[in-house]
């Protein structure tokens, strides 16, 4: 596309394409918008090295004029969107990127790959920490996913509410806090359980998680109390009836006085399993397959559209949009969005419009500047994300946390200030 736009002439044109969603996922009740903050870092930092571009001429993949178009890509345009961390829609314009179409085209890739996976885990995220109700989730993922994902996944989950991460290399990158205990292969290394037990307790202290479901549940909880003593920070489950198991640990953690232990329980956990739970002492959740895997984030499905164009570099924008069947249309023209709340401060709607924005919805919109002219603006740190998300997940009627499946919470009411031009 790039290419055959420069050798047209129309690459220079001025374009604003648009990135959402046409639908949820299946009873999911709102989306979560996560990765704005790392694609901005993309953005700053997208360019082609002189060994890219030596490949991209070995394989003939484009012409020396593009060749010398790449060398000097640098974006110097607008983007704008959501806040990282607020709550989407169908329909809702989550980032709005203007420029050139040639500067504009070639982001298409990292945006959508970058937003589709942290909003996908963000989402996943959001339902559990939820359905925890207030009792801490710790990321445990990094296992089951490709080393880069898995840290992109622990800072997504992070903004949704997660309490921390096992992966020390997202702490260190994002800024996360981290924790963890030993595997089984700890007490199977050590001729006993007591002797794993007492080396992790002389190494780590009294207030380190001791696994204790390798062998005997009822005798190693018994052994930890031993040996590390009333004071022993926590003991971890990974099998079984958690449920069940759970009632039963705490029972005996209390009658060995060890009535300030807590207990964590993982195993395969995701949203149901974790409100299955709410009734049990558990005091927190180890959060892995089912929220870095596939299986447990369904695709956000974002795409990224062209909805108004000049004819002329310095032309006015004309609102373009596609036409097709299957539910694959999309609406023209640069949008605004805004979600009005009633009296008691609950969102009532997602208003999407076109043109000006009516003076009632103004103190409700919900774009804000992420880049400038090519500058970055809208750089933030992970925790205003995090607060962010949580204060429009409350905001949201009271439906939208339900996990039985259901429509989107708030409906897209769309606002078209005229009729759309688009060229044949």
């Amino acid at each position: 596309m790039l290419q055959a736009a420069l050798r047209s002439g129309a690459a220079q044109r001025r374009s604003v394409f648009e990135v959402f969603t046409r639908r949820l996922p299946d009873g999911r009740r709102y989306g979560v918008l996560a990765g704005t903050g790392r694609v901005l870092d993309a953005v700053e930092d997208f360019r082609f090295t002189s060994p890219q571009l030596d490949w991209l001429a070995d394989q003939n993949v484009v012409d020396e004029a593009t060749l010398r178009f790449l060398a000097d890509y640098r974006f110097t345009g607008d983007i704008h969107g959501y806040a990282e961390g607020e709550v989407y829609f169908p329909g809702s314009p989550v980032l709005t990127v203007e420029g050139s179409f040639a500067e504009a085209v070639i982001l298409e890739t990292v945006i959508l790959s970058i937003l589709n996976h942290d909003s996908a885990i963000a989402a996943a995220a959001s339902r559990m920490t939820s359905a925890a109700g207030g009792r801490p989730c710790i990321e445990m993922g990094a296992r089951r996913a490709h080393e880069g994902a898995a840290v992109a996944a622990a800072r997504a989950a992070y903004i949704a509410g997660f309490a921390a991460t096992s992966d020390l290399e997202a702490g260190f990158t994002h800024g996360i806090p981290t924790t963890g205990t030993a595997a089984h292969a700890f007490t199977l290394l050590h001729d006993s359980e007591r002797d794993a037990f007492t080396a992790q307790i002389d190494s780590m202290g009294r207030g380190t998680t001791l696994l204790v479901d390798t062998y005997d549940l009822a005798e190693a909880v018994r052994t930890a109390v031993e040996v590390a003593g009333p004071t022993l920070g926590a003991v971890r489950i990974d099998s079984g009836d958690l449920t069940l198991l759970a009632h039963r640990v705490r029972r005996q953690l209390d009658e060995l006085g060890a009535d300030k232990t807590r207990i964590i329980v993982t195993s395969d956990l995701d949203e149901y399993a974790i409100a299955a739970l709410a009734a049990a002492p558990v005091d927190g959740y180890g959060v892995g397959t089912s929220l870095v895997t596939g299986s447990g984030h369904p695709t956000c499905a974002m795409v990224y559209k062209l909805v108004a164009r000049a004819a002329t570099p310095d032309g006015p924008l004309v609102p373009v949009a596609k036409r097709s069947a299957g539910g694959k249309s999309s609406v023209g023209d640069r949008k605004w969005a805004a979600r009005p709340l009633d009296a008691e401060g609950v969102a009532e709607a997602e208003v999407v419009g076109t043109g000006p924005v009516p003076g009632e919805l103004e103190p409700h919109l919900l774009h804000v500047p992420l880049i400038t002219a090519g500058e970055v603006v809208g750089r933030e740190p992970l925790a205003a994300a995090r607060e962010r998300h949580l204060r429009a997940r409350a905001a949201l009627p009271l439906s939208a946390t339900q996990l039985s499946k259901g429509e989107p919470v708030l409906a897209t009411e769309l606002r078209i200030a005229a009729a759309e031009g688009v060229p044949a």
